[in-house]
């Protein structure tokens, strides 16, 4: 399942560049996560790098995007893919 990131966030701007798939960005008020580009690091980790690095614990899992280990792994072939298509 795709990571949140709660209203705890204190913008510490930690998390956006550990992101491998830049799925964290900047939005109104706080970071921001997108469900479509999170993979919680399969594919490139064992553990999601944002959640490791927050320094107060405020990414929980996303109970919006349930998604299998599988699920994610296929998501991050996907993105991969298409990274390496626009940098042909």
């Amino acid at each position: 399942m795709a990571l949140k990131i709660t209203e705890e966030c204190i913008n510490c701007d930690v998390c956006e560049p550990v992101c491998p798939n830049e799925a964290i960005y900047m939005g109104e008020e706080i970071y921001e996560i997108n469900p479509d580009l999170c993979t919680e690091c399969v594919g490139h980790f064992d553990e999601p790098q944002c959640s490791m690095y927050c320094p107060v614990d405020c990414i929980p899992h996303d109970p919006d995007h349930p998604e299998s280990e599988q699920q994610l792994l296929q998501k991050y072939q996907r993105i991969i893919a298409t990274k390496n298509l626009s940098n042909s």
